[in-house]
Parts: C-alpha cells; structure tokens; sequence
C-alpha cells in the first residue's frame, strides 16, 4: 500500500546569513563602544585626579596665606619695634643734650649777667637774659662763639630797661649745638 501524504509538509527553511556589512557594523559599533568606555573612564579618572590635586593646591593656598599674613603682621610688628627702637635711642642722646648745654652756658656766664629763659629745640637754643652792662652781654655772646660746643651764636637783641632803681640790659641770643 502506498500512503500519500496529502498534508503539506513544512520544509525547514534555511536560516539566512547575515549580510556581511551588517555583521561589520555591528561589530564596529561594539568596538566603538568598548573605546568609548574607556575613554571616558579615563577622562574621568585624569579629571578627578586634577580635581584632588586643585583641592590639594587650595588648601596649600589658603595655608600659604595664612603664613604670608603672619609674616606681614611680623614684618610690621618689626617696623614699629625698629621705630620705637629708634625714638628711645633719639630720645637717649637727647636728654643728655640739656644737661651738657647748661653746664656749658653756666661756666661761660659773666658775673653780672642772668638768664630768664633758656629754650632748647632740637639743635638750636634760644636764650634770653639781663645784664648790668652792655660790656657783660658783649663778653657773654664772645665766650659762647669761644666754645667748642655752640655754633652760629647771633645777638638778636639787646636793650637798656629801667628795673627796681636801677638801669639793666634784656638780651636774647640764638645759637646752634654742635652735633
């Protein structure tokens, strides 16, 4: 007996093959993507390495200024030290400048002759006295332009005024110290 299949039979079909440009696409988008991936894992990681290393260099900035502020505060600190130290030497050599003029002026000063006002600024000295004489005012001024100490002596005035029954000389003079 012959058996006829009337069913139609399903024929496998072939499996179709990929077309070659497919296959190559693919394969190229896979390889882009792996060299994308690692490209921005690497950008990422030379990013975050600068990222710590500016945050490394604002905290040394900010530890440099620190110590740039302490040494402006030293450096003013030390001028006004410098200032002041200079002031008390000045003021050192200053106060023996009074006692030596006074000395000076009291071994040069005729009998007959006192002072009423002895001024002393810096270098120059302003003095004014009386004197019974004319004569005991001009031997005082010759012995302060003798002295050693005393420079550039000038007579400023000199002048005759009635005082307690008798007649006396008011002078003022103005003379520099030798420095």
């Amino acid at each position: 007996m012959i058996k006829i299949n009337l069913l139609p039979v399903k024929k496998k079909k072939k499996a179709r093959q990929l077309p070659g440009f497919v296959v190559s696409m693919v394969l190229l988008l896979l390889v882009a993507g792996v060299i994308s991936a690692y490209l921005i894992y690497f950008l990422n990681s030379r990013v975050s390495a600068r990222q710590e290393t500016i945050a490394k260099n604002e905290a040394k900035l900010t530890e440099l200024s620190t110590k740039i502020k302490a040494v402006e505060n030293y450096e003013k600190l030390n001028a006004t030290y410098q200032k002041n130290k200079e002031i008390i030497e000045q003021l050192g050599k200053n106060k023996t400048l009074p006692v030596k003029v006074l000395d000076e002026v009291s071994t040069l000063l005729p009998v007959g002759v006192w002072l009423t006002t002895l001024d002393i600024k810096g270098t120059e000295i302003n003095l004014a006295g009386m004197a019974f004489t004319n004569s005991d005012v001009v031997n005082f001024v010759d012995n302060l332009k003798k002295s050693a100490l005393f420079t550039d002596v000038y007579l400023k005035e000199s002048m005759q005024q009635p005082s307690a029954g008798f007649s006396a000389y008011s002078f003022s003079l103005a003379f520099k110290v030798k420095v």
